[in-house]
């Protein structure tokens, strides 16, 4: 159990940017399994965590915070102008 958890964190933070359909494929998929509030299902998240003696609540406001905080970083500095570099001039005494 605790090996599928890993995995969908590692697919959740992995795939966040993917560009192909495999990768958005899996982040959705991992982002769509911590956010169903369905304990019944013998893998689902909240099962998991129960066996685990985890709080569910608390690993989805993390990962959600920490998707949050990436995305605004990503659009920051993709959003960001480029910083043109100062040439060294040299100055000379007259």
């Amino acid at each position: 159990m605790l090996a599928i958890l890993e995995n969908a964190v590692e697919y959740f933070q992995k795939y966040l940017f993917a560009q192909n359909d495999i990768g958005r494929k899996l982040f959705q998929e991992a982002e769509e399994w911590f956010l169903e509030k369905n304990a019944d299902l013998f893998f689902s998240f909240e099962s998991i965590c129960e066996t685990l003696e985890l709080h569910p609540d608390y690993i989805r406001e993390g990962l959600m915070s920490w998707k949050e905080k990436t995305l605004k970083g990503y659009f920051f500095q993709a959003s960001r102008p480029s910083q043109k570099k100062l040439a060294k001039t040299r100055v000379s005494a007259t």
